[in-house]
């Protein structure tokens, strides 16, 4: 087998099965039988994996749960459950179903009595899948706002510092609302720290951040915020909640040790670097193909075959109108780096199978790839300052696709390195170099 075919299909085998094992299904099923309910139980769940943990939950506590809401991005939730409400919403940006999704889970979130408990399952995108703007606050403002927090290049803790303030349900407020009933919270962390008050802009969280905080991000940016906006970041949010007991059931930790684990099946030795990579996605990829041309040349200890890992989550400042994501601009970004080596390929993939608003998942570049790009006519530098790397990609290839995964636990960019010489065994990947691996289920 072809060593760059090879390095292919071991890069979709990792993809695949660390993407698997972080499913939050078991572990929504072990935080449950961790907790005794005694009162009347009604289920909301937020974000991008809501209806894989609503399916989990359901299935642990059958009709323990008496009513519930699910909000969760178009195209992720696959079927009913049975006694859930699902309702499927814009994301990045919120919109009119947000807003009703919303407003079905404030209705039942009032209607509840001190003998009343709420399962709240949290996971990533619920900033935009959960929202209800404070009074004279309208949804083109917060689409506004958003679409340019979005391009600004701020991380997703500077950019819920912002949106948590404009909101009725964030920043612990959610969980106000339900009083006096108990909320049992159970998070799929897509924040590097797993800082509860933003995952989701913490609508069940206290508030870590102060008002100050909020308007160093808008000045950090050089946000154009008016004075009606810039009173409403001014105003402090709940410090602390007495209704809420939370666990934290996955993150981008489990996520790089499960890609570590597959690694080493298939004969690599794994290097986890870090679970906080973050800054601008095109840095990252320069950094990470440094790196591995820094091994493809013998030095340093590491050495391969192997695979660096960094997980964490990067992030694009837009410049130009085209199209891609934050992992597709960190792999396009590697190839001018690794142009002509041979025995590696550099991917970075999202973990819930959506990477920007585009259908892939992230993108895979070798050593080829920067050649593959010029016989198209195409300037790699171009199309990078055009934040268009879904069209760089597709044109060598390079797109991974994996359709809605069913968790949301940050990202993860790999190096994978094999030695000049090597004899492969089969795996369960994909045939062929640049192919697609399949939908994760």
């Amino acid at each position: 087998m072809e060593k760059t075919e090879k390095l292919y299909e071991d890069a979709y085998t990792i993809i695949r099965r660390s993407i698997a094992a972080n499913l939050p299904q078991a572990a929504v099923r072990d935080a449950l039988k961790t907790r005794r309910f005694t009162g009347t139980l009604s289920l909301v769940a937020i974000g991008k994996a809501a209806w894989t943990m609503a399916l989990a939950a359901k299935a642990e506590l059958g009709d323990r749960i008496t009513s519930g809401i699910v909000i969760t991005k178009y195209g992720h939730a696959e079927h009913p459950i049975p006694g859930l409400e699902i309702i499927e919403a814009g994301h990045p940006i919120s919109d009119e179903n947000t807003l009703l999704g919303t407003a079905r889970a404030l209705d039942l979130a009032r209607g509840l009595g001190k003998d009343d408990e709420l399962l709240f399952l949290i996971s990533g995108g619920g900033s935009a899948l959960f929202e209800k703007p404070l009074e004279g606050i309208g949804l083109s403002d917060l689409a506004a706002i958003n679409t340019r927090l979005l391009a600004s290049g701020a991380d997703i803790v500077e950019i819920n510092m912002i949106r948590k303030r404009l909101s009725a349900v964030k920043a612990g407020r959610f969980a106000q609302i339900c009083e006096p009933a108990r909320v049992f919270t159970v998070v799929l962390s897509d924040v590097l720290g797993d800082r509860l008050d933003s995952i989701a802009s913490g609508p069940a969280a206290p508030d870590l951040s102060t008002a100050d905080d909020a308007l160093r991000v808008v000045d950090k940016y050089g946000l154009p915020i008016d004075r009606r906006i810039r009173e409403y970041l001014m105003r402090e949010t709940p410090k602390s909640l007495g209704n809420v007991e939370t666990v934290i059931t996955g993150s981008v930790r489990t996520l790089c040790e499960s890609a570590a684990r597959c690694a080493a099946d298939l004969g690599y030795t794994p290097y986890i670097l870090c679970t906080d990579m973050n800054g601008e996605a095109r840095e990252a990829g320069r950094l990470m193909a440094a790196m591995a041309r820094h091994i493809g040349e013998g030095h340093g200890s590491i050495q391969p075959p192997c695979a660096v890992i960094l997980g964490g989550e990067t992030v694009v400042r837009l410049k130009g109108a085209g199209k891609g994501g934050r992992n597709q601009e960190l792999a396009l970004a590697a190839a001018a780096g690794i142009a002509g080596l041979e025995n590696l390929v550099v991917f970075s993939v999202g973990s819930d199978g959506t990477d920007g608003p585009t259908d892939a998942a992230g993108g895979i570049v070798d050593g080829t790839t920067l050649s593959r790009l010029r016989e198209q006519g195409l300037a790699l530098e171009d199309i990078l300052d055009n934040n268009d790397s879904y069209r760089g990609l597709e044109a060598v290839n390079g797109l991974i696709k994996t359709g809605p995964t069913g968790t949301n636990v940050n990202d993860i960019a790999v190096i994978l390195h094999q030695p000049p010489a090597v004899s492969y065994a089969a795996s369960d990947g994909p045939p062929a170099a640049g192919g697609q691996p399949p939908a994760v289920s």
